[in-house]
């Protein structure tokens, strides 16, 4: 992980195409700019991590309904 100092009005630049530069910074967050072309993907990991939660649960949902209709068939 890189660590970077960085005050307001400055950028960075990703690999060459992308920049992201400080707007503002409040006592406990700060604004940011981002500018990358479109087919680059910008997610808060806020969330990535509520989209993985969802997919497992889906997956564990599907199990289940999988294995209560199997018990439903077995029974008939």
């Amino acid at each position: 992980m890189l660590v970077l100092q960085r005050k307001k009005n400055q950028s960075l630049v990703i690999n060459g195409n992308v920049t992201v530069s400080i707007l503002e910074i409040g006592s406990d967050w700060i604004k940011l700019a981002i500018e990358a072309p479109k087919d680059v993907k910008i997610l808060r990991a806020e969330l990535m991590e509520a989209a993985e939660a969802n997919k497992e649960a889906a997956k564990k949902l599907s199990a289940d309904s999988v294995n209560a209709l199997k018990t439903l068939v077995r029974k008939q």
